[in-house]
């Protein structure tokens, strides 16, 4: 087997993991909140934690793998994933799974920081697409098998076999990433650097506070004392960032050149406002089957799959494509589609057939499949290999950051509309029956201004995808060839 495939299937098996994982917590909220016995604020971190940690990490940490070794940080993010997994299924406490949510999220950034990375220093320019392509269709399965796996679980087992399933899986993909990666080539080429600890530290400083202020005001008020300290800090944090990596760092985590590049730019903030946009799309989704369609849970959650496998089955398709004629017009077109149908589900009513909702998510995981895989190549395709970790780790924290706001808007279309006591019921699942008449109209008010909020969104993210310009290495310019490697 290539190497190519083999720093794939190693890539595989971590993305297997945080997709279930992502889905697969969102189904256990309530027994946890049960059994922990916590309040809906300590609910709500188990999520955030974990997205916390994964965001304000993955810069700095890419920049330590471009460093010391991409191999070596994988490696350690899986084991660091595994232990905060079965660490988070002992957890005796609201609090203490919080803090082990974290130390999944740890191993997330690096996991995350190299996969990336490790994809592009093996697969050629023009074959990139392809490999993102069939990435799409683990993240799509692993979405699926999340909500599935975690209806059976929480109906048969304990709802702490969701994070213990982790274990034996990490093992497995610890010990494969390890037999079969390769550190990166020019290792033994490379200057001595250094790591810049200020810059590092002051940048994941400031995303906390910034992160934390959000979720902070949406659960306490937007002027508690708490809320606004992290708004007010968060800013000077993130100057002295700024102007410390311009002007005295001798090895700066961001390498600004990287923005001068209108094509890795252009990505990224497309990729960012992608993020913003879709992230809260299956919470409020759930909140609409649970409250307004008066559907349990779990069967809320299998009418989110229709999205998962659309995506799964466009994505490598998309990505063969995007290899071809290039990202810019492939990745467009789906975030065009995206953008259409966030606007027909900003018109939903008590009385829309669900199986309508059901084909509107298809059609929403479609174009999902169109803009990852061809979205992901021009980023990493637009960056020198010598600095895939630190490309990765920008283009995963502007994600990541988005996925936050997002789930903070939904948050907030919710919580304005309707008492807290019910968003709370709805966010964990506990909600009986659908939700009162008046109430029920003004939910869907909420919801379809912050669906109509992400159209536009969408709309500029498409703006950005055809303004890019032409993919570096597709063969709409002549690709570049790689070295067989065996």
């Amino acid at each position: 087997m290539e190497y190519k495939w083999k720093a794939l299937s190693a890539t595989s098996v971590g993305s297997l993991m945080a997709a279930v994982d992502s889905t697969i917590v969102i189904l256990a909220l309530f027994p946890i909140a049960s059994s922990l016995k916590s309040d809906f604020v300590t609910v709500v971190w188990v999520i955030i934690a974990y997205i916390l940690m994964s965001t304000a990490l993955v810069l700095s940490l890419g920049r330590i793998a471009d460093m010391y070794g991409r191999k070596k940080m994988y490696n350690v993010g899986f084991v660091i994933f595994t232990i905060g997994s079965a660490l988070s299924g002992l957890a005796w406490s609201g609090i203490s799974l919080v803090l082990f949510r974290a130390l999944q999220g740890a191993g997330a950034a690096m996991l995350v920081a190299n996969s990336f990375a490790i994809v592009s220093d093996a697969f050629p320019p023009n074959e990139r697409g392809r490999a993102f392509g069939i990435n799409a269709i683990v993240w799509g399965s692993g979405s699926v098998i999340g909500i599935v796996l975690g209806g059976v679980i929480i109906a048969f087992t304990s709802w702490r076999l969701i994070f213990l399933i982790n274990v034996p899986i990490g093992i497995f993909g610890t010990i494969w990433a390890y037999l079969v990666l390769r550190e990166t080539e020019d290792r033994a080429d490379r200057k001595v650097e250094t790591f810049d600890i200020q810059a590092a530290a002051s940048f994941t400083l400031a995303l906390i506070l910034l992160l934390v202020g959000i979720t902070w005001g949406l659960l306490k008020g937007w002027s508690d004392a708490v809320t606004i300290a992290c708004f007010a800090a968060s800013p000077i944090f993130f100057a002295f960032f700024a102007i410390w990596e311009a002007k005295y760092s001798r090895e700066p985590i961001v390498n600004l050149t990287l923005f001068s590049n209108r094509v890795f730019s252009y990505s990224v903030i497309a990729a960012f406002l992608q993020s913003v946009a879709i992230f809260s799309l299956n919470f409020l989704l759930l909140f609409y089957f649970e409250g307004i369609g008066g559907l349990p849970i779990l069967t809320a959650a299998y009418l989110i799959i229709p999205m998962a496998v659309m995506t799964s089955i466009v994505g490598p398709f998309a990505g063969v494509l995007s290899d071809s004629i290039g990202a810019r017009t492939v990745a467009s077109i789906g975030l065009a589609i995206q953008a259409i149908v966030l606007f027909m589900l900003s018109r939903l009513t008590p009385s829309t057939p669900l199986l309508d909702v059901a084909l509107a998510e298809g059609l929403y995981g479609v174009g999902g499949g169109l803009f990852w895989p061809a979205n992901t190549s021009a980023i990493m395709s637009a960056t020198p290999s010598r600095m895939f970790g630190v490309g990765s780790g920008i283009m995963n924290t502007f994600r990541n950051t988005g996925m936050v706001l997002s789930f903070a808007m939904s948050l907030l279309a919710a919580t304005s509309v309707i008492p807290g006591k019910y968003v709370s019921e709805l966010f964990v699942g506990n909600i009986s029956g659908k939700l009162p008449g008046a109430l029920a109209g003004q939910y869907l008010t909420g919801q379809g201004v912050a669906f109509e909020i992400s159209a536009v969104l969408l709309i500029a993210a498409t703006v950005m995808s055809l303004l890019r310009g032409v993919t570096p290495g597709s063969s709409v310019k002549s690709a570049r060839k790689s070295p067989e490697r065996s």
